[in-house]
């Protein structure tokens, strides 16, 4: 009977807790991110109790049970919160809308991170746990969870409903909220505005905005721009051409800043192999974004926070290093150690030029693992395996994607073998990292080897795809960072990763320079000889200004590093850069073909 009693009660309290379970939900849904909602405006708590009050109205007026809705309103909240702390956590931005065209990649890579509940989880987890009892306890009195309401009341839910619908179908309304994002500071966004309506408003990023002027005769008044061709240094015809993106590949031993108890580079060292460094566009993940902007000489800095261009930006024809080296008799093949499907490589690769593409199960040699992903030992193996195979004096491109080193660095039963000098197993993270790229060194010397003694010329190129996530405490010691906050130049540090050429033949005495991975492209066409096309003409012009352009900055030819959001002497040659980029990628009837082809004389070309 005094169940009864407080039952007949609680469905009073039910009914006025319907107006409640949106802010709750939200609240949960901040509080497990890790911010402080009640510290939000006004306004941004509006717009995002509107957007989950959206789901639960509507819930609630179809089911008419008002308790369960609220408890799948609050576990809705909560995994999507946890979500994106996780995510945030280990590639230092939130889910993206584009995230779910990558959704098989995500899951083959998270079985091997350590997902660790925090506090705040706990706390709402049992909040909701307690809510889940309260439910169970109603069925068993007879209330069956629903709160039942009238079908006035059902109609006034599904109305409320249809109203907060609107800021979701045209997410620009929540601007008027204070809702906004920040592409260059995605998880800040997701802090200031909810993770929630942050999320929606960065579906006005899935349209690249074309910018004020990119007309064809715009691009075309940009060639007059560039004062001559790319000098080609080149000292053999056709030579074969190897590019090998290296996962997860640093130079921490560049910042001279703390010291290992083992080089990671004596044997790339001992090769002779000239060494330089570019920056990359992203940190910890978005290995595809490296790629995309290594192939195509295209910059992720005029494409939206987090975008992945393979799902979002390629059609059939885009230009890329294998469309350009084809158009000169290449064979072009790619190949991945990992799954077809990851990051869709599948679909992109023959779109970008590629004859013929081959992952984990195509590999032909023996396969060797370390801390669970396939070696890069094995990867350079199944390139040798393929120069044994190819028709003799057919030039072969051959780009290698490695993933020995993917994260994340938590393997128990993988030991460290280099360590951190002063600080030894402090940073478990960063020394089984850095065990794994010394082994990476070590497996280069096996190409030394084998193309020294190769007949045909042969150049390869070895970079990094982005720095390794692991503890924030190691990375501030290497970059140094002290208590006077961090200058752009140090913030870019983070983005910075080596790259190498060597080759079978003499390569022109030089000392690489300081670049960007959409400018290394060219870089490697003209240590090969090969000409550039139009649009590659004005990338090597701009990198003469701007050797370096990635998502974070740009640097000047002194070194200084700029932010995208500065308006300076460079701003011209940057909008230039984009108007361009945009042409090739979303020009349509409009983009000048001509710009991306391959020199005529290629026509023909065996």
């Amino acid at each position: 009977m005094q169940f009864t009693r407080i039952w007949r009660r609680a469905k009073w309290i039910g009914r006025g807790g319907l107006f409640f379970t949106p802010l709750t939900s939200f609240y949960m849904m901040q509080f497990v991110f890790g911010s402080m909602p009640w510290e939000l405006s006004l306004g941004v708590t509006m717009a995002n109790y509107i957007c989950i009050g959206a789901i639960f109205f509507l819930l609630t007026a179809l089911t008419n049970r008002l308790l369960l809705c609220s408890l799948i309103v609050h576990l809705a909240c909560i995994a999507w919160g946890v979500a994106n702390y996780f995510v945030t956590l280990y590639r230092g931005l939130p889910v993206l809308p584009w995230d779910f065209t990558a959704l098989r990649t995500a899951v083959a890579v998270a079985g091997s991170y350590d997902f660790t509940i925090t506090w705040e989880m706990a706390a709402a987890l049992s909040i909701l746990v307690g809510l889940a009892v309260l439910i169970h306890r109603s069925i068993r009195s007879g209330g069956r969870g629903s709160l039942r309401q009238s079908l006035p009341a059902r109609l006034a839910c599904l109305l409320a409903a249809m109203l907060c619908f609107t800021p979701i179908l045209n997410t620009s309304t929540l601007g008027r909220f204070g809702v906004h994002t920040d592409v260059w500071d995605q998880a800040g966004s997701y802090r200031t505005s909810g993770v929630l309506t942050a999320f929606l408003r960065n579906f006005q990023f899935m349209k690249v905005e074309e910018p004020q002027n990119a007309s064809p005769d715009y691009i075309q008044s940009l060639m007059e721009t560039v004062s001559a061709k790319p000098e080609l240094l080149g000292t053999v015809q056709k030579p074969n051409i190897i590019a090998i993106m290296n996962e997860s590949w640093a130079d921490y031993e560049h910042f001279d800043s703390v010291q290992f108890s083992e080089s990671l580079t004596d044997h790339i060292e001992a090769s002779g192999a000239l060494f330089g460094h570019a920056y990359a566009s992203v940190f910890g993940a978005g290995t595809s974004a490296s790629e995309f902007e290594f192939l195509t000489g295209n910059s992720m800095a005029f494409l939206p926070s987090g975008s992945i261009p393979y799902q979002q930006y390629l059609t059939d024809g885009s230009e890329s290093l294998a469309s350009i080296l084809s158009g000169y008799g290449y064979d072009c093949l790619a190949i991945h150690p990992g799954e077809r499907t990851s990051w869709q490589r599948n679909l992109a690769y023959p779109k970008l030029g590629f004859d013929a593409f081959k992952c984990e199960e195509d590999l032909a040699v023996p396969v060797t693992t370390e801390h669970g992903y396939i070696s890069d030992a094995t990867s350079f193996e199944q390139i040798l395996w393929e120069f044994e195979q190819k028709e003799p004096g057919q030039p072969l491109f051959l780009f290698n994607v490695t993933i020995q080193n993917h994260g994340s660095y938590t393997d128990p039963d993988y030991p460290a073998e280099v360590t951190v000098i002063d600080f030894p197993g402090e940073f478990p993270k960063a020394e089984q990292y850095l065990t794994l790229a010394n082994k990476s060194d070590e497996a280069f010397q096996m190409l030394v080897d084998y193309f020294s003694e190769y007949e045909e010329p042969t150049i390869i190129l070895m970079f990094g795809d982005h720095q390794p996530s692991v503890e924030q405490e190691f990375l501030d010691l290497i970059y140094n960072v002290g208590e006077d906050g961090t200058s752009m130049e140090e913030y870019m540090r983070k983005y910075e990763v080596p790259y190498l050429i060597w080759a079978n033949y003499n390569l022109p005495a030089m000392e690489l320079p300081t670049t960007s991975l959409n400018f290394l492209g060219q870089q490697l066409l003209r240590l090969a000889g090969i000409p550039a096309t139009g649009y590659g003409q004005f990338l090597w012009g701009g990198q003469n200004t701007l050797p370096a352009i990635c998502f974070p900055g740009y640097t000047d030819a002194e070194g200084n590093a700029y932010s995208h959001l500065e308006h300076n002497d460079f701003t011209a040659l940057i909008e230039g850069y984009r108007a361009f980029q945009y042409n090739n990628l979303f020009g349509g009837e409009n983009r000048l073909n001509s710009l991306y082809d391959p020199e005529p004389a290629a026509e023909g070309t065996a």
